[in-house]
């Protein structure tokens, strides 16, 4: 009768746990209960106990190097390439939704599977890489942040590319005053970009028809539209942001069971599609400005010349119809604050990354200063020798750069969020995973074609000796081959390592408490919980 009613007692403490841990959120201090369950609770109430990790993620896609691509987008080929936005901005929801996934159902964010699956040279390889992409979306915040120092201050592109070096130290110091005043001021000028853009479309008189068409019907019409297409991809859909999505959603506490965890990820997922949609609309109302007023034909002739070598440091005059003598200072402080807000994404992406693929953590401020400081080195060089044509065109390069690494970061995403073995019953339904994986090759084919048909043609028409021609190309194809022999291994290597842990199933001996295994802790347990200190946004 004793173990009878011990059970009892214990299946009672369990059901009462289970429904505490129902309506769990994240605050300052860590995981805390909230007053009523979800059920009890409109849609809406619980859809913004889970905004935050989509928003932060979206400011990603509105960084320097978005608004550097979508310039040149509309000044080269008016409407032509919207649709690579509109694809991009879908596969975005899609990848974006699948890395949260994978977090708040394994407990686990997407670099430390990757310590957990590869052998240990292959996976300090793919760190590399991953690595290689945190720079690489670095260097567009620099250059952005040092256009914009040049249009209030008049300061010469080097000096602003080294000033931006110490705006890091400037804004981790912010960080601690409120890391989420921040976000709203930052998120408030973006909105007031928005609008201007949006103003101008009046006064550009943009064709809707049009916009529509290119949106809708695909076409690559040029030598540098492939080039070009590539560059959107890249800007729009970056390999370091499924590390960091992936990562910031572990911040939300979630009860231990299927339904819950499938209302999670449903919320991740809603909060996820707003935050795109406004980073498309804001990117589809830069292309649309672009294109409309640099092929009009009463342009003066200043603004002609701006339109044919279209960089940041050139496009404020976009906006003079409506802001007219301030035009360049709100543009430039808009650009200012998306440059300085991408780099929170990349900051906390690089300390995942490093910390998920080497279990090594290192201080914040450091990490930092670490990255930043190597992605100024060919900012300062190319704006020293090339000045801002040569920096616009770095920026190209760069989002170019994150669209051949994001097979790196893609096809292990989906190869996970698609195994039983890692996911369990929360593993892809064939529909999505069959989309996910036709998107994903679709870009890896682009990505090739260009690569292979884009270097071909600079063998043939370069100037340089034939010596060095020959030399040049002995040494980029054997990479070019290792890039998709690569890229098949990822593809088609099976998963040798289950970490998928049914619920119920305690293990201590790692540092990673999934979600799931929380059932029946107290509410001092939950909030001790590892997972709780991690970064708040």
């Amino acid at each position: 009768m004793e173990v009878e009613s011990e059970n009892h007692q214990l299946r009672d403490t369990n059901a009462e746990a289970k429904k505490t841990t129902e309506s769990w959120v994240t605050s300052e201090g860590g995981a805390l209960p909230i007053s009523k369950t979800q059920k009890e609770k409109s849609w809406w109430r619980n859809l913004l106990e889970f905004i935050g990790p989509g928003f932060l993620v979206c400011i990603a896609y509105l960084d320097p190097g978005n608004l550097q691509t979508d310039l040149q987008a509309g000044a080269q080929y008016k409407y032509e390439l919207l649709w690579i936005i509109l694809v991009a901005s879908v596969f975005a929801l899609i990848i974006q939704s699948l890395a949260a996934k994978l977090g708040v159902s394994t407990g686990m964010h997407l670099a430390e599977h990757y310590r957990a699956e590869y052998p240990r040279k292959l996976n300090f390889i793919l760190w590399m890489l991953a690595e290689v992409a945190v720079i690489a979306a670095d260097i567009p915040e620099v250059i952005g942040s040092a256009f914009a120092l040049n249009m209030l201050f008049r300061i010469p592109l080097w000096a602003g590319v080294l000033l931006t070096g110490l705006s890091t130290l400037l804004l981790l110091g912010l960080q601690r005053y409120g890391i989420r005043k921040l976000e709203m001021f930052v998120a408030a000028l973006v909105f007031i970009m928005l609008g201007c853009f949006i103003g101008e479309l009046a006064y550009a008189k943009a064709n809707p028809t049009e916009i529509v068409r290119g949106m809708f019907v695909p076409g690559l019409t040029g030598n540098g539209a492939t080039g070009l297409a590539i560059s959107l991809l890249g800007a729009l859909v970056m390999p370091h942001n499924l590390f960091l999505h992936s990562a910031l959603v572990l911040s939300r506490k979630v009860p231990p069971s299927i339904p819950a965890i499938n209302s999670a990820y449903k919320y991740f997922v809603a909060e996820s599609a707003i935050a795109l949609f406004v980073s498309f609309i804001i990117n589809v109302s830069i292309v649309a400005v672009s294109g409309a007023i640099c092929s009009r034909s009463d342009l003066p002739p200043e603004d002609v010349a701006s339109c044919s070598d279209l960089d940041l440091n050139k496009s404020a005059f976009l906006l003079k119809n409506v802001l007219g003598q301030w035009n360049s200072k709100v543009f430039a402080v808009a650009l200012l604050a998306s440059g300085q807000s991408s780099t929170i994404t990349g900051t906390y992406a690089g300390q995942y990354v490093m910390q998920g693929f080497l279990d090594l953590k290192i201080k914040t401020w450091l990490r930092n200063l670490i990255t930043r400081c190597i992605a100024i080195v060919p900012s300062l060089a190319v704006s020293i020798i090339s000045g801002s044509s040569g920096a616009g065109k770095l920026i190209i390069i760069a989002s170019m750069i994150l669209s051949f690494e994001l097979p790196f970061a893609l096809i292990p995403l989906l190869k996970f969020t698609s195994s039983k073995t890692k996911m369990g019953a929360h593993k892809n339904p064939i529909p999505i995973a069959v989309v996910a994986w036709i998107l994903g090759l679709g870009i890896i084919g682009i990505n090739i074609y260009y690569l292979s048909t884009g270097f071909g043609e600079w063998l043939v028409d370069n100037n340089l000796p034939k010596v060095a021609t020959i030399f040049i190309g002995l040494i980029v194809f054997p990479l070019m081959l290792l890039y998709v022999v690569g890229i098949l291994y990822l593809t088609f290597r099976a998963e040798k390592k289950e970490t998928f842990i049914a619920p119920g199933v305690f293990t201590p001996e790692t540092n990673n408490t999934p979600a799931r295994e929380l059932e029946g802790y107290t509410t001092s347990e939950l909030h001790n919980n590892p997972r709780a200190d991690m970064p708040i946004h």
